[in-house]
C-alpha cells in the first residue's frame, strides 16, 4: 500500500515546482528578518493557496516545534523535496547561513524549471499540429466520409485501394475502438506501474541512454543536474563523499545513480572522480571530465563545475532549438500525407462516379 501511495503522490504532487520554489524564497527572506523559524512556516502557511501543500506545511512546522529539525522534517516528504533541497536546508541549519542558502536554493530551483519550460516549449508547437492534423482527419473520417459511402455501395462504383483501406480502418474502429482506447490507456498505466519496480526502471533508463538523439538531451540534463549541484553542495563546505551522496538524489536517470555509487565507492579508496569518469567516455562527455581533472588538481572543483553547469546548460538550449527547427517541417509534411491520403480516398471515387454518369 506504501508503495502504491508514493507512485501517487509522485505523480500527483501536493506542490509544484514553483510553489517549492515559493517556499524556500519567503522562508529564506522571513528567517532573515529575524523571526523564528516556527513562526515563518506558519506565516508561509497561511499565505499558502493550495490545501494539500498547505497540509504538508502544517505537518512539518508541528515536527520542527516537536524538536526535529527543519531538514530532518522535510525529508519525511521525500516524493516532494528532493535529496538536493533536504541536504541543502541541512548544511543551512549546520552552518548557521539557512536563510542565504534557502534563497541560493530558491534560485537553483528556479533554474531547473527554466530548463524544463525550454523543452516543454519546444513541444507546444508541434503538439498543436498533431492535434490539429488529427482533428482535421478524423472530422473527415468519421462525419464525413460515412455520409458519402453509402452512395458509392448503391452505384456499384469499384473503390480505389485508398478508399477501401480507409473503410477498413473505419470499420476497425466503429467495431473496436472503445477496446483499443481502453487497451492503448491500460498500456500507458502498466507502463507506469511497472516503472515503479526498481530493476524494470534501470533496464528502462538503460535502453533510454541507446537511443542517438534521446541519449544526448538525457546525458546534457543529468551533466546540468550533477555539475551544479556538486558544485553548490562543495562551496557550502560538504564533504566531497557527502556531497556525492546528495547529488545522487537530483539525478532521474536510474543509471546514472548507479554509476554514481560506483564513483562514490572510488573516491572512499582514494580515487580522483575525474580518472573514474574517464573510464566512462559514453556516459561523461570529455568536456566535463576535463573540467574535473583541472578542477581537482588546482583546487577550483566548485567553480569549474559550476561553469560545467551553464555550459551543458546552453547545449541543451541548442539542442532543443535544432530539435524545433526539424521536427516542424516533417510534422507538417506529416499533416499534409495524412490529410491528403484521406481527402484522395474521398475525391477519387467521387471523380469516378461523375465520370461514370458524364458517359
Amino acid at each position: 500500500m506504501n508503495k502504491l501511495r508514493n507512485f501517487f503522490l509522485k505523480i500527483f504532487k501536493p506542490a509544484s515546482l514553483q510553489e517549492r520554489i515559493n517556499f524556500a524564497r519567503h522562508l529564506s527572506v522571513t528567517i532573515k528578518s529575524g523571526l523564528p523559524i516556527i513562526e515563518a512556516l506558519r506565516l508561509i502557511r497561511r499565505q499558502t493557496r493550495a490545501k494539500r501543500f498547505a497540509k504538508v506545511i502544517d505537518t512539518i512546522t508541528d515536527n520542527v516545534n516537536s524538536g526535529q529539525s527543519l531538514a530532518q522534517s522535510l525529508e519525511n516528504f521525500s516524493y516532494l523535496f528532493s535529496g538536493f533541497f533536504v541536504n541543502m536546508v541541512r548544511v543551512g541549519e549546520k552552518s548557521g547561513t539557512l536563510s542565504s542558502t534557502l534563497l541560493h536554493l530558491s534560485q537553483e530551483l528556479k533554474k531547473q524549471k527554466e530548463i524544463n519550460h525550454q523543452i516543454r516549449s519546444a513541444l507546444i508547437y508541434p503538439a498543436v499540429i498533431l492535434f490539429a492534423t488529427l482533428g482535421v482527419t478524423l472530422f473527415l473520417t468519421l462525419f464525413i466520409f460515412p455520409k458519402i459511402l453509402p452512395i458509392f455501395v448503391s452505384l456499384n462504383v469499384e473503390l480505389p485501394f485508398t478508399t477501401q483501406l480507409l473503410i477498413k480502418v473505419l470499420t476497425l474502429l466503429s467495431s473496436y475502438g472503445f477496446v483499443i482506447l481502453g487497451g492503448v490507456i491500460a498500456f500507458v498505466i502498466l507502463i507506469q506501474v511497472l516503472l515503479t519496480v526498481k530493476k524494470i526502471h534501470f533496464v528502462f533508463d538503460r535502453a533510454l541512454l541507446s537511443f542517438p538523439f534521446i541519449s544526448g538531451i538525457i546525458i546534457d540534463v543529468t551533466m546540468v543536474n550533477f555539475s551544479r549541484s556538486l558544485g553548490i553542495l562543495l562551496k557550502s563546505g560538504m564533504t566531497i563523499i557527502d556531497a556525492l551522496t546528495a547529488t545522487r538524489g537530483t539525478v532521474h536517470n536510474l543509471y546514472y545513480r548507479y554509476l554514481i555509487d560506483q564513483m562514490i565507492e572510488r573516491v572512499k579508496k582514494g580515487e580522483e572522480i575525474a580518472r573514474y569518469l574517464a573510464q566512462k567516455p559514453k556516459f561523461f562527455p570529455p568536456m566535463l571530465v576535463g573540467m574535473i581533472e583541472v578542477g581537482e588538481s588546482t583546487g577550483n572543483l566548485e567553480q569549474n563545475l559550476l561553469y560545467l553547469s551553464e555550459y551543458y546548460e546552453s547545449e541543451i538550449e541548442e539542442i532543443v532549438k535544432n530539435f524545433t527547427t526539424i521536427l516542424e517541417p516533417l510534422l507538417l509534411l506529416f499533416m499534409g500525407l495524412l490529410v491528403g491520403f484521406v481527402a484522395i480516398s474521398i475525391i477519387t471515387p467521387i471523380y469516378k462516379v461523375t465520370q461514370g454518369l458524364r458517359f
